[in-house]
């Protein structure tokens, strides 16, 4: 998508703190943290919402649910973290490509994201 600032980060038109990339998947810092770790997990194909998700697009998700352990404590996140997916505008989502926020590195509010 030309226009959407994740496929531009992905495909390096755009630069980012880049934390962990693979052929599927990109984790970024997020250049407005919540929390004392904020990283963004996308994958690399575009995609809006989880109910947009095709067969391949699924099977890239569950890997990188699978991969985000390892990269949340990594980062700093050995006591715990949170994942957060805003599904559409009502639900805050102000960029329309799937991605995962990764927070934690400290003691979470519950009204964080």
């Amino acid at each position: 998508m030309d226009n959407c600032i994740f496929c531009k980060i992905a495909s390096g038109r755009i630069p980012a703190a880049k934390v962990y990339e693979d052929e599927e998947m990109l984790v970024f810092k997020d250049i407005e943290p919540k929390a004392k770790v904020h990283l963004l997990a996308i994958p690399k194909v575009h995609f809006k919402l989880l109910s947009q998700m095709d067969e391949n697009s699924s099977a890239i998700v569950g890997r990188m649910m699978a991969k985000i352990p390892d990269i949340a404590k990594e980062s700093g996140c050995q006591n715990g973290y949170r994942l957060v997916i805003n599904q559409g505008g009502d639900a805050g989502q102000e960029v329309f490509h799937l991605h995962i926020h990764i927070l934690g590195g400290e003691k979470l509010p519950l009204n964080i994201v």
